[in-house]
């Protein structure tokens, strides 16, 4: 009869789980400490952020600033928008040209292979803000300042690289076996990827477009500002500015707006959380 197998947290010490659960506590500290004390902040009344001696938890504390901001920068419903739709753009196009690139890269041996791999990882070496006078003279000759296209269109230069390496890495670990019995068919490269392929590497497409969505939403800040001008256009991360005044800076409705602008990612990953978790653990098992 055959022992169960404990599980493996039982398998440690009693200081070893103590130990664990400390690093993890604090890890969690770091991590969480600055949203808490934004959130903190957003509550508090602006006469009292600078009051000494500084008191963590709010006195009087409010919402009023999930309020008032509204008032103070009335299209920061637009900035919301904006950023949501380039966004949502950014990753359509940048996962309509990874997923057939990923699949050539998993699947196929041609001359330049490895070099082309390394340029795209070297892209992300690179800081947006070094080809930034470059790209804004692409953009003036095209004539597209001031648009949606100048902002999508670096984005997606510098979000298809990671795209490539996630998608790839997932798809090497998909049968080769499958290609070639789809082919025995008749089926062609198309169909085999649109057929057999994707409905497989669902999870790790999933993946690579959160954390593509992720990105493009996150770091629109140095082409909105570079590239654009119109508030109908600018996303919330150039929005932001609004809340920096002559004299001073109203930090509560500032701290309120970063919250309300970061709850649309937060939601999408908690509906998503599910193929996120799938694709991310997929072949970390041996079957």
């Amino acid at each position: 009869m055959s022992k169960t197998a404990k599980p493996m947290i039982d398998r440690y010490t009693w200081y070893e789980t103590v130990g664990i659960y400390a690093g993890i506590a604090l890890l969690l500290f770091f991590v969480l400490a600055p949203f808490i004390e934004g959130f903190l902040v957003s509550l508090k009344p602006l006469s009292l952020l600078f009051s000494s001696p500084y008191s963590f938890w709010p006195e009087n504390g409010s919402f009023t600033a999930y309020f008032t901001l509204w008032e103070r920068v009335p299209l920061m419903g637009r900035y919301i928008f904006n950023s949501l739709l380039l966004a949502f753009v950014i990753t359509v196009v940048v996962m309509i040209l990874v997923v057939p690139a990923a699949y050539a890269f998993a699947r196929f041996e041609f001359p330049g292979r490895g070099a082309l791999l390394g340029a795209f990882l070297a892209v992300n070496m690179f800081s947006g803000a070094v080809l930034l006078i470059p790209l804004y003279r692409l953009m003036r000759s095209f004539g597209v300042l001031n648009t949606y296209f100048a902002m999508i269109v670096p984005g997606v230069a510098f979000l298809i690289p990671t795209a490539i390496w996630l998608l790839r890495a997932y798809m090497m670990r998909i049968p080769r076996e499958l290609d070639e019995a789809a082919w025995v068919d008749g089926a062609s490269r198309l169909y085999t990827l649109r057929r057999v392929i994707l409905p497989i590497a669902m999870p790790g497409i999933m993946v690579a477009a959160i954390a593509t969505f992720i990105g493009a939403y996150a770091q629109q800040f140095i082409f909105a500002l570079t590239f654009n001008s119109k508030t109908e256009y600018m996303p919330l991360t150039t929005g932001l500015f609004a809340f920096f005044g002559r004299q001073e800076v109203i930090w509560n409705e500032l701290m309120a707006a970063s919250f309300i602008g970061i709850t649309p990612a937060l939601l999408i990953i908690v509906f998503l959380q599910r193929y996120l978790v799938a694709g991310l653990t997929a072949g970390a098992v041996k079957q």
